[in-house]
This record gives structure tokens, sequence and C-alpha cells, in this order.
């Protein structure tokens, strides 16, 4: 059945204008050439995204023989993913050109679950049956939620998504320093050799990233991963022996490994799975801004919830085609701004790119061969970044007494069972297990604590209307489109300054 098309709306409000034209509007039908070639630049921007929660989650799992298979699902989910989120099936799908990918977010807690799972004996099959089953089961916390995400967004407030956010990334700090150093189980963990090759690595990205030229900064992880696995290469740190048994296609296979659900390893990924609703609605608000589409009314809540839900089903989906949830990614939005190119039908062109680099499995298998260091000099980058969003996010909404008590009990109580887990050690096995998890204490505390704690007055001296975007927004837009959202300061700002 065709989807009902929300671009067509004549009764929407005023689109915002942005400083870039588009050369191709959101229906646009672009020509072959510029429609592969903006296709390319989407994947590129991602494609280190998409596959490195996979690497981590094998390498800290040990599930080596594994990856390549994993890795190439990951490609090809996102490509089915990015189809669905453009296309639109019926109420599924924002009809945005957003791509799909595996989400950071739910790293920390899918580590947690296979943990638990190799704690008591698992298997390798074990460990993926079980975080894939508990994955499937969770996505539909977010599609249920998605159809009151307004709703959603007055419990889980910008305060308490970004500490959740924050405690996302200062948790996973360990996995990134681990890498970094060597990698876990590495006899050497800490040698010259192995903190040489990181910091090279993490050096390139600060430099590219410090580039003038907009290509070079969204260019600057894939530079820096290739710099370092050339320099591994040259000095004999990379073994291609093993590529020969490699089979050259891969077969999506639904729940190759089982299916398994474990409550204890459940809780906390539906915790998780009610915050990422609120960064999707964030990044589909800027795309919407950069399209030039409506950010109020009928039409934009339809998006929106048309939106979380897709990226409600295509985790689902992706468990099921064994691999990591997935969600709606933001750096995407500076691709459309740099390329001018805003037409959803390029996404078809991104899902088909991604599916056939899914069903060949050698560029998992590459990629799993790349020194730990390597990998870590990025994700020590990627996962301080997550933590310093989580922080963006508190800034503006506001670090007053009530919100500071809020940010400093959660934030204690995750770090705190993080360092010091014996703590939990006279508690019930399921309730030690659930609690254990930083995440998983970090937001019952700091969502118990926003529901109880009253909210103070805000004086209207005190009003600032560029804060306020910034709430409405969710805190999520991109660097690429903050001039963009200025424009909207005086259509979003329910009260005037006070003089």
């Amino acid at each position: 059945m065709a989807g009902y098309d929300m671009t067509t709306d004549r009764n929407a409000p005023a689109t915002p204008s942005v400083r870039n034209e588009l050369i191709y509007q959101l229906d646009d039908t672009p020509a072959f050439l510029p429609a592969v070639f903006a296709a390319l630049q989407h994947v590129l921007a991602s494609f280190v995204a998409i596959i490195t929660p996979t690497l981590i989650v094998g390498s800290v799992l040990g599930l080596g023989a594994h990856v390549p298979y994993l890795v190439s699902m990951a490609l090809f989910v996102s490509g089915l993913g990015t189809f669905v989120q453009a296309k639109r099936i019926g109420p599924v799908g924002s009809g945005l050109l957003c791509l799909q990918g595996t989400s950071f977010g739910f790293l920390s807690v899918i580590l947690s679950a296979g943990f638990i799972v190799k704690g008591r004996g698992g298997s390798e099959e074990e460990i993926l049956s079980t975080i894939f089953g508990v994955c499937f089961c969770a996505a539909f916390v977010e599609i249920f939620f998605s159809q009151f995400i307004g709703k959603l967004r007055k419990v889980i407030t910008p305060v308490v998504t970004g500490t959740i956010i924050c405690l996302m990334g200062l948790s996973l700090i360990k996995v990134g320093m681990t890498d970094f150093a060597g990698g876990y189980g590495a006899e050497d963990l800490g040698a010259l050799h192995h903190l040489a090759l990181g910091a090279l690595v993490l050096l390139t990205i600060v430099v590219l990233n410090r580039s003038s030229s907009q290509m070079l900064r969204l260019s600057a992880v894939i530079v820096a991963l290739t710099l370092g696995f050339a320099v591994a290469w040259l000095t004999g740190r990379v073994d291609f022996s093993e590529m020969a048994e490699v089979p050259l296609i891969s077969v999506p296979q639904p729940f190759k490994y089982g299916f398994s659900f474990d409550l204890v390893a459940f809780i906390p990924i539906a915790v998780i799975f009610l915050i990422t609703p609120l960064e999707t609605a964030g990044d589909l608000t800027a795309n919407s801004i950069i399209s030039k589409q409506p950010v109020k009314g009928p039409l934009y809540m339809r998006r929106i919830k048309s939106g979380v839900l897709a990226d409600g089903c295509n985790s689902a989906m992706a468990a099921m085609f064994n691999s990591l949830p997935m969600t709606t990614f933001s750096q995407n939005n500076g691709v459309i701004q740099l390329t001018g190119v805003a037409s959803r039908h390029v996404a078809l062109y991104i899902a088909a790119i991604l599916v056939l680099l899914g069903l060949f499995p050698m560029v998992g298998a590459v990629l799993q061969l790349m020194p730990k260091p390597v990998l870590g000099g990025a994700t020590l980058i990627m996962f301080g970044t997550v933590a310093v969003a989580g922080i963006k996010i508190l800034t503006e909404a506001g670090l007053h007494r009530r919100n500071m008590l809020i940010v400093s009990i959660s934030l204690g109580l995750g770090l705190g069972v993080a360092a010091v887990p014996e703590a939990l050690a006279q508690m019930p096995e399921m309730l030690r297990n659930i609690l254990g998890s930083p995440i998983a204490i970090g937001a019952f505390s700091a969502i118990a604590l926003n529901v109880f704690l009253p909210e103070e007055p805000v004086a209207e001296d005190d009003y600032d209307p560029e804060a306020h975007l910034h709430t409405v927004l969710q805190n999520r837009q991109d660097d690429a489109c903050e001039d963009s959202l200025n424009t909207l300061s005086r259509d979003l700002d329910p009260a005037p300054r006070s003089n």
C-alpha cells in the first residue's frame, strides 16, 4: 500500500529558510550520476559509524569468528532500514533523506548483556542468541512509545536525556582506552608501539577535524583509520593469511544464532529504547530544517511519529537479521547541506550500496584485521564526544539547583557502581545485575528524580529564547545547521524576552 506523501500539504506552515539553496528538493528525482555521487558521500560519512559498534562488541566479547558475518549484516540492515525510513511504507518512515545505522547508544548495555551470558559459561552462539533476542523484544518498547512521543518528552526531559547520554559515553571510555593500549587480553597491554599507533589515529582525526575543508572534516575518521591500518600493515601487524577462508557471499539468515531472552539483560536495553526516540525526533527535526520542510504543525508531528516508528521497526528487523539496534544518523544532515541534495530518492541509492556491501563478508573480514590500537584511537574520541554531547544537552537544559541535584545523584550512582560493583554484592542476584549497569541505575535515578522533584519557577527575566529553541529541538541538531536554527527563533519563541 502506498504511503501518505507528507511532502505535499498545502496547509503546512511556512518552511524555514536555510543559508544554502538546495539543488534538489525533497521530492525531486536527480539524474543517475548526481544521485550516485551524493549517495556515496552519505555512505562514506556513515560507514565507520555503522560498523564500529559491531567491531567493538565482537572484540570485547571475543566473537572473532563471527565478526565478518556480523559486520555484513550491519551494513545489510542499514541499507534496508534507510530504504524504509525514506520510502515510507504505510505509516512507517519519515519520508526524509536520512540514513539508518547501528547505534552507539546501546553499546554499554549490550556489552553488559553479553557479559551476563559469558559469566555463566555461555558459548559465543549463546551470547549472540541472547543479545539479538533481547534487542528484538526491546525494540517494541520504541514501537509502542512512537505513538506517544509528545507525552514521553514530558517525562524524559533534556536533563534526563543529557544525564543518560553522558553516562553512555563515560561508561565506554574504558573500552576505548583498553583498545588504544592494545586490546583486551593483550599480553603487552600498554606497550609503546600500541600507544604510538593509537596516537597516530587520534592525532590524524584532530588535525583533519580542524581543517577548513568540510569534506576533510567529514572524512576525518575514515582517513585516520585507513592511515593507521596502512602503518600497521607496513610494520607487519596485519595478517591476511586467513582471508582465503572467508566465504564470497553472506546470506542473511533470520535468527541465525537462535532466539533467547533474559529479563536482566532486557531491562537496561529497554531503558535505552526509551531514550532513542527523543534523539531521533531531534535528528528528524534538523533534517526537516535543512530539507526546507515544516518543523511544527500536524505534518511535522506525523513525520516525527512515523520516523520514530520506523526506528523501532528497523531495530526489530536488525535483531532478526543478527545485527545491533539502529537509529537515525545525524551526520548525514551535514552531507545534505554540503551537497545541496535533499531528495529522498537518493536514499534508494544509499540503500542499494549498503545492501551490496553487506552481501560480501570480505569487507567485514578486512575490517576485523584492524589492530585494536587503530580502532581505539578513533573510538576514544567517539565515546568522549558522546559524553560531551550529554554535557551540552545538560548545559542547554539549564544547570540550576534542581537539575544539578538530578545530574549529580544519577552520575554518582552510575559511575559509582561501575567503579565499585561490590557495593551491590548483598542484593538479590537479579536486582544486582539490573542495577549493576551504570546506564540502568543512572536512568532510573534521573527519571524518578525528574518526576518527583518539583520544578523551579522560571522568572520572565530569565527566559532565553535560544535555550528554549534548543530544548524544543531536543538538543540534537548538527553544528552544520546551526545558522539555520537561528532563523527559527522568532517562530518558536512563545514569550518575548523581557527588557
